[in-house]
């Protein structure tokens, strides 16, 4: 089908132009028409997604399903996948009709409510999708916009704060991320992402102002991208609007900004930072290694100290990110391999925990730790779910959680051993975090009045939590459904990054030698 992807991406802006335009009136009627306009949008993108990943042939290397138009001012419309973004395609329209189930109960500004999720839906499809540098940019910075609604206006009583720091921090790295652009577009020529992908910025030395750049414009470049991505992460130690954004933000929110909007970064760097500056990533690889073992280790730390759930699982994320960032930098194919699954794992996984908090939370309004305890006795099948997925979080055989951290160590270890070890105290750390939680909410006799009416989940919630708990168990037992996709297409980015770093005077990293960084 020709136009697919530009049809399976602008679904949802249809549905929220439909519901702009043609729904009337804030009844109660109104507000279900709303969520089931908003649901079939979302469901039907996801169907044809379908289409495009059984299409999709993991062996070709390349862009596929690649459409390219004349736009604006002699710039172009692209679009297309590859082995690595097909599948964060599929991660978001797999999501996004959970999503809107999650927040059936909303009953304050409903329509606009879910205008916001279907556009911001759009544009996350189009960050994955997009084959031009300007059209990336365009929506890339204009996914913040629905976001910061959603927390401002939807939050909790703080909300003005976060949204507004979640907004900042975002955008001042996206802006020196437009000017390397602006510079990558003169050195090049060209704003079709496959041309730069193919092209060789400068990497000989020079001096700024009495500095010395190792590593040319590249370097210049990719601190750039870095600036934006490691923000959007977020790496550690600019992490900080994270924790603010995920407690402020209703449920669905948390839901969409962990397993969605996180990743943008994650792909940020295996799409731009590494495959087009191989010789400043290379150079700048150690830095990173170190950074993401130390947010690894320290954000569990802080998770330990919480006294909010979702704070808690908001430095989970964090960590978990770390694991990201060092096997992409790692530059191996199982460091590779592994911060892509990693990836995809963390979004079914952390979205499902952001869920279970939001279950009780509907009920008893707080997310203090202290405020339960015991509710097992009262809610057994929510007791089964947070179960199995705080021990997915942990890495536990068997689910999805543990195939990614195992390939990431993996790949950590041949690139650095000591980065590596230190990365691994955080497996024990999330254990202790993740069991802690578990045991002071869940476990125990429930003593407390206020939960003795408390109710388990009801048929919708467990529909919501069903796909995710079988998305968990198949990727954990049957991992080459991931890996078979994005094999072929990371082996290429690795020998094509090796044959840069051989180009450009070589390399340890290209020699292979264990101890590279």
């Amino acid at each position: 089908m020709d136009n697919l992807l530009s049809i399976i991406t602008f679904i949802p802006a249809l549905g929220a132009v439909i519901l702009a335009l043609f729904l009337r009136g804030d009844d109660e009627a109104a507000q279900t028409n709303a969520k089931y306009m908003a649901l079939i949008a979302t469901s039907a993108s996801f169907l044809l997604s379908l289409f495009v990943l059984f299409g999709f042939d993991p062996s070709n290397t390349g862009f596929q399903f690649v459409e390219d138009k004349p736009w604006l001012l002699g710039l172009h419309y692209k679009m297309g996948v590859d082995g690595i973004s097909v599948l964060f395609v599929m991660l978001t329209t797999f999501l996004m009709p959970i999503t809107i189930l999650a927040c059936w109960d909303v009953k304050v500004r409903v329509k606009e409510y879910m205008i916001a999720f279907l556009l911001l839906e759009t544009l996350m499809l189009g960050v994955f999708c997009a084959l031009d540098l300007v059209l990336f940019y365009l929506f890339f910075e204009a996914g913040l916009i629905p976001m910061f609604l959603i927390i401002g206006i939807w939050g909790g009583a703080n909300r003005i704060y976060a949204s507004f720091k979640f907004f900042l921090y975002t955008f001042f790295g996206s802006v020196l991320m437009l000017v390397a652009m602006i510079a990558m577009i003169v050195d090049a020529g060209t704003t079709d992402i496959v041309q730069l992908l193919q092209h060789n910025f400068a990497s000989s030395e020079f001096s700024v102002l009495g500095i010395h750049i190792v590593g040319g414009l590249q370097t210049l470049l990719w601190l750039a991208f870095f600036a934006s991505f490691a923000v959007k992460m977020p790496m550690w130690p600019v992490h900080t609007w994270l924790p603010d954004a995920h407690v402020q933000a209703p449920t669905a929110g948390s839901v969409v900004l962990a397993a969605i909007l996180l990743k943008m970064g994650g792909y940020g760097f295996l799409r731009f930072s590494f495959p087009m500056f191989p010789v400043a990533s290379d150079l700048l690889a150690p830095l990173v290694l170190w950074l993401s073992a130390i947010a690894i280790v320290y954000t569990s730390l802080v998770a330990l100290a919480q006294s909010d759930m979702k704070k808690l699982i908001a430095y989970s994320s964090v960590a978990h990110m770390g694991y990201v960032t060092a096997g992409i930098f790692a530059a191996n194919q199982q460091g590779m391999d592994g911060a892509i699954f990693q990836m995809l794992s963390h979004g079914f996984i952390s979205g499902a925990l952001f869920l279970c908090v939001g279950v009780i939370y509907d009920r008893m309004h707080t997310r203090e730790i202290d405020a339960y305890g015991g509710l097992v006795n009262r809610m057994p099948a929510y007791a089964m779910i947070f179960m199995f997925f705080t021990m997915a979080n942990v890495g536990l055989p068997g689910t999805s959680g543990f195939v990614g951290e195992f390939l990431t160590l993996m790949g950590m270890f041949q690139a650095n051993t000591w980065v590596a070890a230190v990365a691994t105290t955080g497996v024990i750390l999330s254990a202790a975090y993740g069991l802690w939680l578990y045991r002071r909410v869940v476990m125990g006799d429930l003593i407390k009045e206020s939960l003795r009416s408390i109710t388990d989940m009801n048929r919708r919630e467990r529909i919501i939590f069903a796909p995710l708990v079988a998305m968990t168990l198949l990727l954990g037992v049957y991992p080459s459904l991931v890996t078979d996709i994005i094999g072929p297409s990371v082996e290429a980015m690795v020998s094509g990054y090796q044959t840069a770093l051989v180009d450009a005077g070589g390399s340890a990293v290209a020699d292979a030698a264990p101890e590279s960084h």
